[in-house]
């Protein structure tokens, strides 16, 4: 008896996902489908295998357990009104936003001169004074500003803030 519904499933299994996935857009969901179809047709399988075309009877199955699935799901599902949600949780800010403007500045940052570039990471990354900048650049706390001063007016000119800086490595 299960030597026949084992070869079945063998031989459509690949098939019958790919119809299921099709259906739901969702692979994970069609998985779950074809499972449950596949449950209730085994017990059944000596009278689906005499029909006269078992697969398009299964694929009815799996097709009829998509429909129901939406039908329960869509009874499941409560919407909310905006100010019921506002309540049980603030609405937070979209972080993409701040990613991109993170990536956008690291971007113009690498743009700098090395020497630039590394004022503006021991300044606003790592909070070092002019004196810690120049010891670990070689050079005078003069030129650490110069460098400083530069990298911000470059920075400035594309329309970027101080304060963005440090962020960009946040």
């Amino acid at each position: 008896m299960h030597e026949g519904f084992d070869l079945f499933v063998a031989e459509r299994l690949d098939r019958l996902l790919r119809y299921a996935t099709a259906l739901t857009c969702d692979p994970h969901l069609a998985q779950d489908i074809v499972q449950e179809v596949l449950l209730r047709a085994q017990p059944r399988w000596a009278r689906i295998e005499s029909m006269r075309s078992p697969e398009l009877y299964v694929r009815r199955m799996v097709t009829n357990e998509y429909l129901s699935w939406r039908r329960r799901r869509a009874a499941k599902e409560i919407s909310s009104e905006h100010h019921t949600l506002n309540a049980i949780a603030a609405p937070t800010s979209d972080v993409a936003g701040a990613h991109a403007e993170r990536t956008a500045m690291r971007a113009r940052i690498a743009m700098l001169p090395r020497k630039q570039r590394a004022a503006i990471l021991l300044r606003y990354y790592e909070d070092r004074t002019d004196q810690e900048i120049a010891e670990v650049l070689g050079c005078g706390e003069s030129t650490v500003r110069s460098h400083l001063s530069r990298a911000l007016s470059t920075l400035r000119s594309a329309g970027y803030a101080a304060s963005t800086a440090k962020e960009a490595w946040a």
